[in-house]
């Protein structure tokens, strides 16, 4: 038997999750005296339990923004012993759809859901997402409780239409549903049978929870076997060791181990377990530190896995098709880079594709360019440097993954590995004899990208023709990038939300370096408002090769001149995503050079050519 049940509650706002979770806390020892004598004493808004008797949501709800709006926030770690012995460790999830993120993350590591149904309200659009969203976490055990049978008079007419109702879209998700009469308020079937429900004669709660049992394991013979992420290198007079939590299958001395990407093949010499102690084995959750037979090279963020997992598709790839949960307000962005965060490694990555946005309640997915906060999403992403991930079906720990803004270091996306993708595989980068510093020295210059930055009208595009006719004239040899240019072919497809804005600046930027490499000066005119935009563009270069340009013009000014009629057309509402109008404009924080837009061209023009050294 496992030793932890690890159990998701989830279901819609007052719907009684916390009132069932506090009965199970309080039949099982969960909840100490001086907590049960608070919730005997205390009463929130609302409340309808008598004065006197236990209030059992009260046990459950931990933040004080709960106690005053009578519903649940943040999710609720709570611990409980069943009878049979086995700990459990239940997330008391919030019902609220603008919460949605909150329940993800609790069902990502749950074993069983427990999914509450109002016997008043039935089942609902939020009792769709909960059930969609445990089966895209990998949830299979659902244990649906119809509550509140006591407002129906215990009606079985009621719960049976109900139970089909559940079980149907269980099916279709492919999740398998047990469903369970109970009135939590008063205790009907969640710890012991009721006399108020002679009709039933199921499982209560309680005994559901105790005959779980999880699914049969594959043996490891035949099998892609274990996973031990290494976190640590350890080194020592008589020790080197490598140490991590086993989060599949088993470790055993004498195993058979390869490194995941390197496929560098050892054997298990010795499994030490937390104290230091020799183990036989260790299995899922153990942390250990193993010892191989041969001295092989392995670092922080390596894979230790079985030979066989290799040959079962375990090696690296720079893209995947995967499933974000979107955590931020703030919009994915097609081309913007983020970090990946995949066990200890923590890699540079770009979303390249959305490929659909799930709608929670039928299942199926929606087109969609981009998703937004608490969105479901289907979607493909590159990776700077290949990874070793797995499906998130066959393993959670080595199949999930971080997404973190670059600049702000906020988590804007859990992920969920499909599977990789395989384009680039053969793809390996040629040496040519004629590299850039052979082009450099025959055009007698060293390239440069300068990236001008700035509003609308800011006068980038004047600048950049005035400058690239000075450098000619001194025989020098550039190339201008400028904004409505590139958006006239190689970026025609592109619009001006932010995603579309980030793949802008991304295509330009790959497209200067590509032009460095052949040694020209590149000039590029582009308002690139976004800092993280922009950040991502000077990470492609070497320090030294990338200088950033602010073209400060008062934005009155660029008004004043509106070459395009931009602002007069955003002021009439014809361009809601203007820049400075309907879209901010975040200017450089730390620019290489910061030119008056509003002065002298001839000054701004000596300035940049003092830049670069001509």
């Amino acid at each position: 038997m496992s030793s932890v049940l690890r159990v998701v509650a989830c279901g819609s706002v007052d719907d009684g999750k916390s009132t069932l979770i506090g009965q199970l806390l309080a039949a099982t020892g969960g909840a100490t005296d001086d907590q049960l004598d608070y919730a005997r004493r205390t009463r929130r808004g609302g409340s309808t339990v008598p004065a006197g008797t236990v209030d059992y949501s009260l046990l459950t709800d931990g933040l004080e923004a709960e106690h005053e709006q009578g519903i649940t926030i943040d999710v609720a770690h709570l611990f409980l012993d069943l009878p049979s012995g086995r700990r459990v460790i239940l997330a008391d999830a919030p019902g609220h759809e603008q919460y949605t993120r909150n329940m993800a993350v609790a069902a990502s590591t749950a074993d069983v859901a427990v999914l509450l149904v109002d016997a008043t309200k039935g089942v609902r659009e939020q009792t769709h997402r909960h059930l969609s969203i445990c089966a895209l976490m990998g949830v299979r055990t659902v244990i649906a409780v119809v509550n509140k049978l006591d407002a129906v008079d215990y009606d079985q007419a009621v719960f049976d239409r109900l139970a089909d109702e559940v079980r149907a879209a269980a099916t279709a998700l492919d999740v398998s549903a047990g469903v369970i009469p109970a009135s939590a308020l008063g205790g009907d079937n969640v710890v012991a049978p009721s006399p108020n429900l002679p009709w039933y004669d199921g499982p209560t709660l309680l005994d559901a929870l105790v005959a779980w049992e999880p699914p049969d394991q594959p043996s490891q013979e035949g099998h892609d076997g274990y996973r031990l992420p290494v976190q640590y290198v350890i080194r020592a007079d008589d020790l080197r060791g490598f140490a991590g939590t086993v989060v599949g299958g088993e470790v055993r001395p004498g195993d058979a181990v390869a490194v995941a990407g390197s496929g560098v093949a050892s054997k298990i010499d010795r499994v030490l377990g937390p104290g230091g102690g020799e183990l036989d084995r260790a299995g899922p959750g153990t942390p250990v530190t193993v010892t191989l037979a041969d001295e092989v090279d392995i670092r922080r963020g390596d894979l230790l896995t079985t030979p066989d997992a290799l040959g079962n598709g375990l090696s690296p790839a720079r893209a995947c098709s995967a499933t974000l949960v979107w955590t931020t307000e703030e919009p994915l962005r097609h081309g913007r880079s983020y970090l990946l965060l995949a066990g200890s490694r923590t890699v540079p990555a770009v979303v390249t594709t959305v490929r659909g946005k799930l709608d929670v309640v039928s299942g199926k997915q929606l087109a969609s360019r981009t998703l937004g906060l608490n969105d479901i999403g289907t979607v493909e992403l590159t990776t700077d440097t290949p990874l070793c991930l797995d499906s998130y079906q066959a393993h959670r720990d080595t199949g999930s993954f971080l997404l973190v803004d670059r600049v702000s270091k906020e988590t804007v996306a859990a992920g969920m590995v499909r599977y990789a993708l395989r384009r680039g595989r053969n793809v390996v980068p040629h040496a040519y004899t004629v590299d850039r510093e052979a082009r450099q020295q025959l055009k007698g210059q060293r390239g440069k990208v300068l990236w001008l930055t700035g509003l609308p009208g800011a006068g980038k595009s004047t600048l950049a023709d005035a400058l690239e006719r000075r450098l000619h004239a001194m025989g020098l040899h550039t190339y201008v990038l400028d904004g409505d240019n590139v958006r006239g072919g190689l970026n025609k497809d592109l619009g001006f939300t932010p995603g579309d804005r980030a793949e802008n600046v991304r295509r330009v930027a790959e497209v200067s370096r590509l032009l460095l490499d052949s040694g020209l000066i590149v000039i590029v005119a582009l308002v690139s408002p976004f800092r993280t935009d922009r950040a991502v563009a000077k990470g492609l270069f070497q320090p030294g090769d990338f200088a950033e340009v602010w073209v400060d013009t008062p934005a009155e000014v660029c008004a004043t001149r509106d070459p395009k009629g931009l602002y007069a057309k955003a002021k009439a509402g014809a361009l809601p995503n203007m820049t400075g109008v309907g879209q901010g404009y975040e200017p450089p924080e730390n620019a290489d050079l910061v030119v008056d837009g509003s002065g002298s061209l001839d000054d701004a023009t000596a300035e940049l050519c003092a830049l670069l050294n001509v």
